[in-house]
């Protein structure tokens, strides 16, 4: 998120305004979806398969419609750019890979760190 405020920052001090909105609107979404996820999975532990599988299907329904919310404003208003709403929505996934990576870079330059 911090990241995505500085790059958004960058974008309306050069004059981008709509682009820095889109970045931030998109990559709100796209934390609050996270967290929603987080929040439903204890939901579904020790129900009964059927319902565990409406329960998950009824968190999916629920956060693609959440996740239209920014792509209907990005299409519909001019303050918000479509293409940085819809970088904004993978930019928290984007954030973990590229964390994920790098910590398997830097574990790879130092072998001591693979053992522990």
């Amino acid at each position: 998120m911090i990241a995505a405020i500085l790059i958004a920052f960058l974008f309306i001090m050069v004059g981008h305004k709509a682009l820095g909105k889109g970045l931030v609107l998109g990559t709100v979404f796209s934390v609050i979806n996270f967290v929603l996820i987080g929040e439903t999975i204890p939901m579904r532990i020790g129900k009964s398969r059927k319902r565990a599988t409406v329960l998950s299907f009824v968190s999916i329904c629920l956060r693609y419609g959440l996740i239209a919310i920014p792509l209907f404003m990005g299409i519909k208003m001019d303050q918000f750019d479509f293409f940085t709403v819809a970088v904004g929505i993978f930019f928290v996934q984007v954030m973990i890979v590229s964390d994920h990576f790098w910590s398997l870079v830097l574990t790879w330059k130092n072998p001591k760190k693979m053992k522990e």
